[in-house]
């Protein structure tokens, strides 16, 4: 699963014996090495799918990490772009290997549960891959804050993929690790939230909406669907209430 490059397994278990903030700031000079990076055809395609949509003025990463969701924003985005991460050491990563052509990009170091951004100040969030790292009670919060800086008509965009079925090797690979990870939180301080199954789509929607936002669901085509005609990725787009591009 992971290249030469990447970490070594005794560096994954110091990672996993830290706090979230501390394990990435340890993981980040590797961490575009490894599978939790999230995939290029991801990223190129909710890139197209945000083109479909209209073109934005500024937006921002959520949880950014080592900035490849910057790199999507400033594809679609006029004006400005702008990546946030707790983690230290994943944004000095993002600063010395992003530059994308196009808007100015700037990176902030703070806690996404916390915003330090005025209200309205974008018109389109991104986020890829971070939401394990969130029990579901921060859910509400977390959506609220979005919801607070994006512009009237603004959009909350960001990739799901189908959950495995009971029947796959994939699906008990997930189960035992965050079986594993629950085991660790309980008889080791600091925690680790790293959660793969505790993101579900309904429960995430009815969130959403109970956050003030529309939302509707976008197969990504580039993936295909499954045996039952379900999409295998899709994007959720939540909007807020108002008129504007990304309210399209």
């Amino acid at each position: 699963m992971f290249s030469p490059e990447g970490p070594s397994l005794r560096e994954l278990a110091v990672q996993a014996l830290s706090s979230v903030e501390h394990g990435y700031d340890l993981l980040a000079p590797k961490f575009d090495h490894t599978p939790f990076r999230t995939p290029g055809p991801v990223l190129d395609a909710v890139a197209s799918a945000l083109a479909r949509t209209g073109s934005f003025d500024a937006g921002l990463d959520l949880c950014c990490g080592t900035g490849a969701g910057v790199d999507v924003l400033a594809r679609v985005c006029r004006h400005g772009v702008t990546g946030i991460d707790f983690s230290a050491g994943m944004l000095d990563v993002a600063r010395h290997t992003v530059r994308p052509p196009g808007p100015a990009v700037s990176w902030v170091r703070g806690d996404v549960r916390a915003l330090p951004f005025a209200s309205g100040a974008f018109d389109l969030v991104v986020s890829f891959g971070a939401f394990g790292h969130f029990l579901p009670r921060e859910l509400p919060g977390l959506f609220a804050q979005v919801h607070s800086v994006l512009r009237p008509g603004g959009s909350f965009a960001f990739p799901v993929l189908a959950p495995p079925r009971p029947t796959t090797p994939a699906f008990w690979m997930l189960l035992g690790f965050d079986a594993v990870m629950r085991v660790r939180n309980a008889v080791w301080r600091p925690s680790f939230v790293m959660y793969y199954r505790s993101f579900r789509l309904g429960d995430v929607r009815r969130e959403l909406e109970r956050a003030g936002f529309r939302v509707r669901l976008e197969a990504l085509p580039e993936f295909g669907r499954r045996a039952d005609g379900s999409p295998r990725v899709r994007m959720v787009v939540a909007v807020t209430e108002g008129t504007g591009p990304a309210a399209a």
